[in-house]
């Protein structure tokens, strides 16, 4: 919606994600439109991509799924001639690199997920939106808070959509560890990997 999304538009997203991929761009009232993904990394095939472009997209939503950075050079490269915005979903890949470049500073606008079950959790909901927009970062500032900017002015129609006060709190104190805790995770990965592997 920040992103002027609506009725009659069409969203790219892959065929294989969480469920609010998709609702987000139903949500919007545009009408999403599923494209394949890369058998070897589950992230969106940027040829699949490519042939399901029409008049009508406005937008492509690439999931770095499972920490795994989707091949954002080629989707960027498919999509800024025709116009089309970028919206990468970080909700599993916080302190992910693409070549060198986080996950969620790529595209136009980047979406993180605070869900106590991500690898920085808060302790309930929450989530964060990045861009290099300053227009979209305001609207998305007016959103968050049913559409104002001024207190009971409402200049749109918004959410209420506010990191509260604890959470922020819990996330400020935990966010020093996510690189020490990646790093763990990322060493108990290799010892799977490592595991010889047994059919019987």
């Amino acid at each position: 919606m920040a992103l002027g999304i609506g009725p009659g538009d069409e969203v790219i997203v892959p065929s294989f994600t969480f469920f609010a991929t998709a609702g987000a761009v139903v949500l919007a009232g545009a009408r999403p439109v599923f494209a394949d993904i890369d058998p070897a990394t589950y992230d969106l095939d940027p040829g699949s991509l490519e042939s399901r472009i029409t008049g009508r997209t406005k937008a492509v939503i690439a999931v770095h799924l499972y920490g795994c950075p989707a091949e954002m050079d080629l989707i960027m490269s498919i999509t800024r001639t025709r116009g089309i915005k970028v919206i990468e979903d970080c909700a599993q890949a916080i302190g992910a690199e693409y070549k060198g470049r986080r996950v969620g500073s790529i595209g136009d606008v980047g979406c993180f997920s605070f869900y106590p079950t991500k690898n920085l959790g808060a302790f309930g909901d929450g989530g964060m939106v990045t861009t290099n927009d300053p227009e979209i970062a305001e609207r998305i500032r007016i959103m968050r808070v049913h559409g104002s900017r001024k207190r009971y002015y409402h200049e749109i129609l918004g959410y209420n959509s506010r990191l509260d006060e604890v959470q922020a709190a819990i996330l400020r104190v935990k966010f020093r560890h996510l690189e020490g805790w990646t790093e763990a995770r990322r060493g108990i990965a290799r010892k799977y990997t490592e595991i010889p592997f047994s059919s019987s």
